[in-house]
């Protein structure tokens, strides 16, 4: 987290000047905390990775009264969030953000978590007037290197182009109504530079070859993957981030998918599927999406 201190030296005035000194304190002051004014980004990063670090006073920018949650195993309100941290296993949760990015009045990020075991996930955070006033995400387990030597989490990090963000928003947002969606895989070399193309899925390996080379390796093995809506995409410069819901072996799924844009193609990938519960298994009744 960006750390910014701020030392305010005065000197001592006679009391003739005495009012020209606290005039210049009160603006020393006001500029400090101008100065280490968190962004929204930076607070949902501080936030995940309280659970971690046990900082307490991050849940000031949660609204107290107004807190709405998507996650369907959590229950809603503060309280809900409350009652996880009471549950923390021996030793408490693990939390590294690895990658943090805001669209407008939402942040999302990427997370490796030790939350009731290793897991991967994207959490979103809906902010208001400054405080966070509602949370979805995605999470699965941690899975070994994918057939490419990759991580769900390493790649690039740095953001960039920050004045094509609604352009590469609408390249997203064409491959995935227009592939994943529709199912039109032939126009898929539209968003794409040839084969070069870095692959984060733990079961798929780089380019566009091997995902041809692991759609066939689920359609032997009688697996199908179907995209049935896409709900929602968020993006900041060369980062996006495509919420959506279908099938995956037959489970009702939600897929979280996160493109890097190089040159207006898609350079790199990286995703979280997770199996959504059953109506009778859910803590809170706000749905997965609902954005």
């Amino acid at each position: 987290m960006k750390q910014i201190v701020v030392t305010v030296a005065t000197v001592l005035l006679i009391a003739s000047c005495a009012k020209n000194h606290k005039e210049s304190k009160t603006n020393n002051t006001e500029k400090m905390e101008s100065k280490t004014e968190l962004t929204n980004k930076e607070k949902s990063a501080a936030l995940l990775e309280s659970l971690e670090n046990g900082d307490k006073s991050t849940i000031a920018y949660i609204n107290p009264t107004n807190y709405k949650q998507h996650n369907l195993g959590v229950a809603d309100g503060l309280e809900g969030f409350g009652a996880v941290l009471q549950n923390a296993p021996e030793g408490g949760f693990k939390a590294n953000v690895v990658r943090s990015f805001q669209d407008g009045d939402y942040t999302f990020s990427q997370t490796i978590y030790d939350f009731f075991g290793p897991k991967v996930g994207f959490d979103i955070f809906r902010y208001e007037n400054g405080k966070i006033v509602e949370h979805w995400d995605n999470l699965s387990p941690i899975a070994d290197v994918n057939p490419s030597n990759r991580t769900q989490t390493d790649g690039s990090t740095t953001v960039t182009d920050l004045d094509k963000t609604k352009a590469n928003k609408e390249i997203v947002k064409g491959f995935v109504n227009t592939v994943l969606v529709n199912g039109d895989f032939d126009k898929m070399g539209n968003f794409f530079d040839g084969d070069t193309y870095i692959q984060h899925n733990s079961m798929i390996g780089d380019g566009l070859s091997g995902l041809g080379k692991a759609l066939e390796e689920m359609a032997k093995n009688g697996v199908t993957m179907v995209y049935e809506k896409n709900h929602i995409v968020l993006g900041e410069g060369n980062f996006v981030l495509a919420v959506s819901e279908g099938q995956f072996a037959g489970k009702h799924t939600s897929f979280y998918d996160l493109f890097r844009i190089e040159n207006g193609k898609i350079a790199e990938h990286w995703d979280v599927m997770e199996t959504i519960a059953p109506t009778t298994e859910h803590k809170n009744s706000n749905g997965k999406f609902n954005f």
